[in-house]
């Protein structure tokens, strides 16, 4: 082996590890763990300081401190939860609620990144659970598989989604997410909670979901902001891949919209700096450093020939397709599906993959994280200690 090719065999062997024993030490943050790789990375491995700037995709970055500083007033507003309540309370059987909290866990995703639903949702499926006389471990198996599948159809759904809308350069990427993946979502929201009361052996029966919505809402004023905010972000993210398609001037680096949203919330909430504390930061050091750390993977060429092998050219046959699926929902259970998407992308790039691959890349991906534990940081989030959950940790 190279030297090169040992710290990247020492980088790969850290994150496995921490991802493997993060379960067993749930106070064990992965950003630190992809902080200590990315320091093999660069101190005694192949990548200079010189080139970090290059390395880090700072449109993602920016996107994802956008994205939970809206949702993060959502929440704590009580927004997200009034909605969750008011939305519950159509049911009248737990079949009905079952598939209702399944649709609301997913939609919520996906326009509010599948690890804020992580955060605020697993008081909502226990309230459901109690509610409904459903079994607790139902109510959170549904919110971890619902929230994962609907995170899928659209690119701010989950961070390894619009980290592959922007490298992929994709035209358009929300109306494509939507247009391709909407549909399939959908049916896979309904079908999931359906097996699962088949496989757990759920009763159906009566149920009155008796909550008020409006009990939820803790600031009215900031409920309302986070809402028109919330709503026009999306629409800006919508209305520029309009524009794109229709060849107007439109802004490429969609990632920025949701942090320039944000900048002028950070002014109008009643408590800016409650705002900044809610935003997950540990995710934000997680993707700094895990391109750094994925990088020095790369460039090693260790993974270079169990990739080639599967993929050794790309010409959008279906037999392509399936060998991007299945590198996808093996590795995502090695490497977690975020720096599985970050390595991989770069041979997606290499071999010339177009938007069919990366929708492919997306879905498999994301969809893995249902697999096992490992699979997503949005697992650790849904089955982590209450204390944790509630301390706003998301990807921990």
């Amino acid at each position: 082996m190279t030297g090169s090719e040992l710290c990247a065999a020492a980088i790969l062997a850290i994150v496995i590890a921490g991802m493997i024993a993060r379960p067993l030490f749930p106070r064990l943050p992965v950003w630190s763990v992809m902080s200590l790789a990315a320091f093999i990375a660069v101190v005694p491995g192949p990548v200079s300081v010189d080139q970090i700037p290059a390395i880090v995709n700072f449109e993602v970055l920016l996107f994802l401190i956008g994205m939970f500083s809206v949702v993060a007033l959502a929440e704590s507003s009580g927004l997200l939860e009034a909605v969750a309540y008011w939305f519950l309370g159509l049911f009248q059987t737990r079949y009905q609620a079952a598939v209702g909290a399944s649709l609301l866990f997913g939609l919520l995703a996906a326009i509010a990144v599948n690890d804020t639903v992580a955060l605020m949702g697993p008081p909502i499926a226990a309230a459901l659970a109690r509610a409904a006389g459903l079994p607790p471990k139902f109510a959170f198996l549904l919110l971890a598989y619902s929230l994962t599948i609907g995170s899928v159809m659209t690119p701010i759904g989950n961070p390894q989604n619009m980290l592959i809308a922007v490298i992929s350069n994709m035209q358009a990427p929300f109306i494509t997410f939507v247009k391709v993946l909407a549909l399939l979502t959908l049916v896979n929201l309904v079908i999931t909670p359906l097996l699962l009361v088949k496989l757990m052996r759920v009763r159906n029966a009566r149920v009155a979901v008796v909550v008020s919505p409006w009990e939820a809402i803790r600031n009215r004023r900031d409920a309302i902001l986070a809402a028109v905010w919330l709503a026009a972000t999306i629409a800006a993210m919508v209305a520029n891949d309009v524009a794109a398609i229709s060849g107007a001037p439109h802004i490429r680096n969609i990632g920025v919209i949701p942090f320039v949203s944000a900048t002028l919330l950070y002014f109008l909430a009643s408590s800016p700096r409650e705002v900044v504390s809610r935003v997950d930061w540990g995710a934000v050091l997680f993707f700094a450093t895990m391109f750094i750390a994925m990088r020095a993977v790369w460039d090693s060429g260790l993974l270079w020939p169990l990739i080639s092998a599967a993929l050794p050219e790309y010409r959008g046959s279906p037999g392509d397709l399936l060998a991007i699926i299945a590198l996808s929902l093996a590795l995502s259970q090695v490497l977690s599906n975020v720096p599985f998407v970050s390595l991989f992308s770069s041979h997606l790039l290499h071999v010339g993959a177009d938007a069919k691959a990366w929708l492919a890349l997306a879905m498999a991906s994301t969809i893995a994280g249902n697999l096992t534990l490992l699979g997503a940081a949005s697992n650790i989030i849904t089955g982590g200690p209450r204390e944790e959950v509630r301390g706003h940790n998301h990807v921990s």
